[in-house]
């Protein structure tokens, strides 16, 4: 038996068996990413939809996702890939040729690098570091979407080769991680640590009756600006998905007033799917 040390949930894992993220596997040897290089989804977006407003801001990413994920959101927009296992059909890369597209981009769309997005990158933890060190090599950028949910060690040892990160932070306190089967405070050491290091961007998604209080945002826009008010926030409006589908979009005007209580406390908020 072996312990995963990417994730807090640290699974011990029987030779051939999987973890909770459905994506790391004891291969008899170690526990590596069983989805290397299995790619679900590919596509050159605008830097602002990872969210990133603030890093090379009108620029454009090759954004690549795979399958699995260790949280468990009911309202997950992603769940088609995020809740998927090994049986989703993929299409396989290897760093070098993921690396490759990225570059042919570079020159005929100004395509800066790539970012590990759609699904948790850090489950894929070996893949997005052999790509993010080639990226590196050839002056392209890694840039992670995820939910902060990776243990302190993993976080640090792959922080040098990391140039941004959109984080996101699902509310603020540990009764909604517990919801989640997450852990508040490796989210916030997440954020606390990358923002030492690399461009940080946080996003929480407001869920009515979850997260749409007033004192959470505060708590949480206060709490930011202790690390550097500079950290740009989006608050972003949810919509019914996956097991969430007993309430209605979040209302548009209560996404602007939390934003705008934000802005007492932060230099950068935005809001999305508004």
């Amino acid at each position: 038996m072996k312990t995963c040390e990417i994730c807090p949930h640290h699974c011990r894992l029987e030779s051939g068996e999987i973890g909770k993220c459905r994506a790391r596997i004891n291969n008899g040897e170690k526990i590596t990413a069983l989805n290397y290089g299995e790619i679900t989804s590919i596509a050159l977006d605008p830097i602002e939809k990872k969210p990133l407003h603030r890093f090379f801001p009108g620029s454009w990413i090759l954004s690549v996702g795979s399958y699995g994920c260790n949280l468990n959101c009911p309202f997950c927009q992603n769940y088609e890939i995020s809740m998927a296992d090994s049986n989703f059909k993929t299409r396989k890369f290897s760093p070098a040729e993921l690396v490759n597209i990225a570059a042919e981009l570079y020159h005929s769309h100004k395509n800066i690098g790539v970012a590990f997005t759609y699904n948790e990158p850090f489950i894929s933890y070996e893949f997005v570091w052999d790509t993010s060190e080639i990226l590196k090599k050839v002056g392209l950028k890694s840039v992670l979407v995820t939910n902060g949910t990776v243990a302190p060690a993993a976080l640090k040892k792959i922080l040098p080769l990391i140039d941004a990160m959109n984080i996101d932070l699902k509310g603020f306190n540990q009764k909604i991680y517990d919801y989640l089967g997450g852990d508040f405070e490796t989210v916030k050491n997440t954020i606390q640590t990358a923002a030492q290091s690399c461009h940080v961007e946080v996003t929480t998604l407001i869920v009515p009756n979850m997260n749409d209080s007033e004192e959470d945002i505060i708590e949480e826009a206060k709490w930011l600006a202790s690390i550097s008010d500079e950290i740009p926030l989006h608050v972003s409006r949810f919509f019914p998905r996956y097991k969430v589908t007993d309430r209605p979009p979040t209302d548009i005007e209560k996404i602007y007033k939390l934003a705008e209580i934000a802005r007492q406390y932060l230099k950068y908020v935005y809001t999305g799917n508004c």
